[in-house]
């Protein structure tokens, strides 16, 4: 009636995270392979350098820690609102030690697009300038960029988040 639990299996997307220095990267890929405890998975390692940086300037609150100290799906987005770093991950996770969390495919293709559209980059770019004619400049970059994106899903995330830091007015 309500349908199937998800389970891991290949093609199933999911989530995780690495330890890097005081914090967390984090993962969120496809599901190539299963043997035993240890799962394939290929997709996107993230290193949230922004988020990183301004908590060392001290220029945010308890919440930016806890979310590089303990990433998940649903809090990630916010630190994907400075500059990344981003790298395939190809690699193999054993589930005796590594998190490994099942993705719902809309958080997979928002996460994906996010990274894969440079959308980090341009909400940093219009946060970090200063009010004149090079923050408006960004500012209509990241508009146009808002317009032209096909996915219904991550075009509403965007404007979230864009709304919510008063990018936009």
């Amino acid at each position: 009636m309500f349908g199937k639990k998800p389970v891991l299996k290949e093609g199933v997307h999911v989530f995780s995270i690495i330890p890097n220095g005081e914090y967390n990267d984090f993962i969120f890929g496809v599901v190539t392979g299963i043997q035993g405890r240890k799962v394939g998975v290929n997709g996107i390692r993230v290193n949230p350098v922004g988020l990183k940086n301004k908590i060392a300037q001290g220029k945010t609150g308890e919440r930016s820690a806890e979310i590089l100290e303990h990433p998940t799906p649903d809090n990630i987005i916010l630190a994907l609102v400075y500059r990344v770093e981003h790298d395939n991950f190809a690699e193999v996770l054993d589930l005796d030690k590594d998190k490994c969390d099942l993705l719902p495919p809309k958080i997979y293709s928002i996460l994906d697009g996010w990274i894969r559209e440079s959308l980090p980059e341009l909400i940093n770019n219009v946060l970090s300038l200063s009010p004149g004619s090079e923050r408006d400049e960004a500012k209509r970059i990241l508009r146009h960029r808002m317009d032209t994106l096909l996915d219904k899903n991550l075009k509403r995330t965007l404007y979230s988040v864009c709304r919510s830091l008063k990018v936009l007015n």
